[in-house]
């Protein structure tokens, strides 16, 4: 699987700006951590999914980004990160591709990575017509026990506006989870990162623990009609966002291979469900 080298590689680079000129490797006002989490996960997706990649060869699936979901059961909506869709009135896919995204989102490949995407077939952004699968990246980077609410309440309604929506539809989680002891936070360094840095510390491993303890208490589906999500993934990274380095840990807490919530058990539980639920489209 390649999607948590992906992130971590991309993050590294300072690509946000703010007001005050300083350049951040993760700012919690941009989407880009969570665009790049879910492009690696629609990449390992297409890699792992026979099915998924003659669909999207055959134009019959497309993408779509911050789309908005409405619950029809309790008339709520929120807009998913990415989804996997087929195109409206069975038009065929044709815009921006998953590959030309690369560089949109200053995303870093490896040589090995960039020949994998090359003999994938051409995913293309479209209009969203019926939404197969909806994916929500979240991080938890500081103030990990202030966070856990918003964060638990936002994944939480997340899988809930999916299936209320359509209940076929996979709903499937990301949650990237800072183990560093030490953090320069975008809210706390604006004027002052260069003059005098306000650096932030945690309590590691306890921090992150706090966070990978609480997402492992959302619900979790087996089946249509259940509530909960039917693939839920946990990355741990270690990250200062003072320029440096980003590193993924695969040790604990981190989830460990065979765990349901280790990434690589998330890809082939939704490329499995995918197999398995469209194989009629």
């Amino acid at each position: 699987m390649f999607g948590p080298q992906i992130l971590t590689r991309s993050l590294a680079q300072p690509t946000r700006s703010d007001r005050y000129g300083n350049a951040w490797q993760y700012h919690s006002r941009s989407d880009h951590h969570s665009k790049l989490a879910c492009w690696g996960i629609v990449f390992d997706l297409m890699r792992t999914c026979s099915l998924l990649r003659r669909h999207v060869e055959e134009g019959r699936v497309g993408f779509g980004i911050n789309h908005e979901m409405r619950d029809f059961v309790h008339d709520r909506k929120k807009n998913l990160d990415v989804v996997l869709c087929t195109p409206p009135g069975g038009t065929a896919a044709t815009g921006v591709t998953l590959a030309e995204l690369v560089e949109t989102y200053a995303i870093v490949l490896s040589a090995e990575e960039r020949i994998a995407l090359a003999e994938l077939p051409a995913l293309h952004r479209t209009p969203v017509g019926a939404v197969l699968m909806a994916l929500e990246a979240k991080a938890a980077m500081t103030a990990h026990q202030r966070a856990l609410p918003r964060l638990y309440d936002e994944l939480n309604s997340s899988h809930s506006t999916v299936h209320g929506a359509t209940d076929q539809a996979i709903a499937a989680g990301f949650v990237m989870v800072n183990i560093a002891e030490t953090y320069l936070s975008p809210d706390l360094n604006k004027k002052n990162r260069a003059s005098d840095p306000e650096w932030s510390r945690h309590a590691q491993p306890r921090d992150a623990r706090l966070v990978i303890d609480k997402v492992r208490q959302l619900p979790k589906r087996a089946k249509l009609g259940d509530t909960g999500y039917d693939a839920l993934a946990i990355v741990v990274v270690e990250m200062a966002n003072d320029g440096g380095d980003v590193r993924l840990i695969t040790s604990a807490p981190a989830p460990q291979p065979g765990d349901i919530y280790h990434y690589a058990s998330m890809i082939d539980r939704a490329a499995h469900i995918y197999a398995t639920r469209f194989k009629d489209l």
